[in-house]
């Protein structure tokens, strides 16, 4: 999207003033996308990018252009950026009038995945630095069917405890092959690849435990029809893996989802094999 930069160079140029204090505690990202989306309001959502400046903080949201015409997905889009603009300037209330050393910022921006007249995807990245030696990580997934007027939730896809399971085992695998594959890429000496691989292990085993809470940030993976053939489960710094490992994924089938997909959801599904 071609007004991305504006938002990144901003958070850019306040990173360069920047001293490195003491690592902040982990602070838990903008809310998600709620787990039962709120009805579509009655009329249109006009998305209007931001751009904010102040001494004390730089702000700088994105929005992909054609989204007014899903009234529903605006307003979730526009709900997400919100939340995570009202979390930033709380913080800034919380300076009591005072300079911080370097200036408080927000950075998102939206780009659009996929759009078919049955599933429109659009990923939120960016970040909000409120102190610390880095910013927390702004990480979501929305997903909308616009025949249904609708936000897919994970926990109205997947019908069952057993879909969970099957799910978690598939990302589990993934995860595993891949920690392995960083660490020996590494060459580091055996005693440290143990200690690190059973406290990576322990880490994407806790953040890939199968409960749809786990599995809320998620995108399609379309075919040429435009049906799902896989998921591609999406996974923010600290929970699967630290900080520095960033945002992981791992791919799931639409063989493995379909014995657990909801009846109502089974049509926007590739046959496996097809």
């Amino acid at each position: 999207m071609k007004r991305l930069p504006t938002c990144f160079l901003l958070l850019g140029l306040a990173a360069c003033q920047r001293e490195t204090p003491a690592p902040p505690a982990q602070q838990a990202p903008a809310s998600a996308p709620a787990e039962q989306a709120q009805a579509a309001p009655p009329g249109p959502v006009e998305l209007k990018d931001v751009i904010e400046r102040d001494p004390r903080y730089i702000i700088g949201i994105s929005y992909p252009q054609g989204m007014d015409k899903y009234p529903g997905l605006a307003s979730e889009l526009q709900r997400y950026a919100g939340a995570a603009r009202d979390d930033l300037m709380q913080a800034v209330d919380g300076l009591g009038g005072e300079k911080p050393t370097a200036p408080y910022d927000l950075s998102l921006a939206f780009n659009v995945l996929a759009e078919t007249p049955q599933v429109v995807s659009v990923s939120a990245a960016g970040s909000s630095y409120t102190g610390g030696a880095h910013g927390n990580p702004l990480v979501a997934r929305f997903v909308w069917l616009p025949q249904r007027n609708e936000l897919l939730q994970a926990g109205s896809l997947i019908a069952d405890k057993d879909g969970w399971r099957a799910i978690s085992d598939a990302v589990r695998e993934q995860l595993h092959a891949s920690l392995s594959q960083r660490i020996d890429a590494d060459e580091i000496e055996p005693a440290d690849r143990a200690r690190m691989l059973k406290s990576g292990l322990r880490m994407i085993d806790e953040g890939s435990d199968p409960d749809a809470g786990n599995f809320g940030q998620f995108e399609p993976v379309l075919d040429a029809a435009g049906r799902i053939t896989a998921l591609r489960f999406v996974f923010p710094p600290y929970q699967v893996g630290p900080y520095s490992d960033g945002v992981q994924t791992a791919e799931v089938p639409a063989s493995v989802l379909l014995p657990h997909v909801a009846e109502a959801y089974r049509d926007l599904f590739a046959a496996p094999g097809a």
